[in-house]
């Protein structure tokens, strides 16, 4: 069962503040605008918040991973601690449009800390210019060789977890299903807000449609510019991990979403159909929060809590495979 915290209320107050400022401001059309000025405005959006504290973790690097179409570039994060540790491969959101390794290197500092673990970092090629299966054959390229090469940065082979946030949730499902079909060990999956079925119908698509960050109009624009508007394509499992045949035999999932975000019951349900098959889920929907609420833990103490506990269920998942 999906657990929510609290009842439902109002938006963190910080949080509140802040789409307050974003709300009055008349945004791109995703579908219309150039992807350069999509990229520009979520850069210039950061850009205008405060800096955060910086996480220090033990090392970090950059480094390409062989792919589909060439090289790959990562970013390798080194936790403090000594020996064999677990290893996250970390896929960012951004509609498959935005999004880069430093939008979300806040983000996998603090897994690499609080996780105690290699996280791996993926820029995957991005929509439109590259449209699906292009992130989705990049990180699975990545995943495989981070796999196959697990020892390289000081990861134990039965400690590999995949791990993403909005779309990079989506791809972290979608490789999660392919290390299964391929008959790959993984030992857990960490699913931040994923969109999980490009064509399903879910109520917080309509009650969180607009005034919460993502709106509805965007969110299937940025459908439509990674995945198009076949149904063919549309209901594969790569694209749409909730339609796959089959959910058993799939890794340990730790799913948090969003109380306003449109995305919220994709996730949800995605949740329920891996309970359904079988599958280890914790599953957690956050009052008060907006969709993107990982990358808002320096500003309110509610997203702040929530990366937290999905940092400790992870930390944890990877500790009993150890075990």
């Amino acid at each position: 069962m999906n657990e929510t915290t609290g009842t439902r209320g109002a938006v963190d107050p910080p949080i509140a503040a802040i789409l307050e400022q974003i709300n009055a401001i008349t945004g791109l059309s995703v579908r219309e605008a150039d992807p350069e000025e999509l990229r520009a405005a979520d850069r210039q959006l950061r850009e205008a918040s405060p800096a955060p504290p910086r996480i220090e973790v033990g090392s970090v690097r950059d480094a390409v991973v062989p792919g589909p179409a060439g090289d790959i570039p990562v970013r390798v994060y080194r936790p403090e601690a000594e020996g064999p540790v677990p290893t996250v491969v970390f896929f960012h959101g951004g509609g498959w449009v935005t999004g880069d390794l430093d939008s979300h290197d806040l983000v996998t500092r603090r897994i690499c800390r609080d996780v105690g673990a290699v996280v791996v970092a993926v820029h995957y090629r991005r929509a439109p210019e590259h449209p699906f299966p292009a992130a989705y054959d990049d990180c699975l390229a990545v995943a495989l060789h981070v796999a196959d090469h697990i020892g390289d940065d000081g990861g134990c082979p039965d400690r590999l977890a995949v791990a993403g946030d909005s779309a990079g949730a989506n791809l972290s499902a979608a490789v999660a299903l392919a290390f299964r079909d391929r008959h790959r060990p993984l030992a857990a999956q960490l699913l931040a807000y994923p969109a999980t079925d490009f064509d399903g119908d879910f109520p917080s698509h309509t009650e969180n449609a607009a005034g919460y960050l993502l709106t509805r109009e965007a969110l299937t624009d940025f459908k439509y510019l990674y995945a198009g508007d076949d149904p063919a394509v549309r209901t594969l499992p790569q694209v749409s991990p909730l339609r796959a045949a089959s959910h058993a035999g799939l890794a340990p999932a730790i799913i948090g979403t969003a109380r306003f975000d449109p995305v919220r019951d994709e996730g949800v349900a995605y949740g329920e159909a891996l309970r359904a098959a079988g599958v280890d889920v914790f599953s957690r929907t956050y009052d008060g929060l907006i969709h993107a609420f990982l990358g808002l833990f320096p500003l309110s103490p509610a997203a702040d809590a929530a990366f937290g506990e999905l940092c400790a269920r992870l930390k944890q998942r990877l500790a009993d495979q150890a075990g």
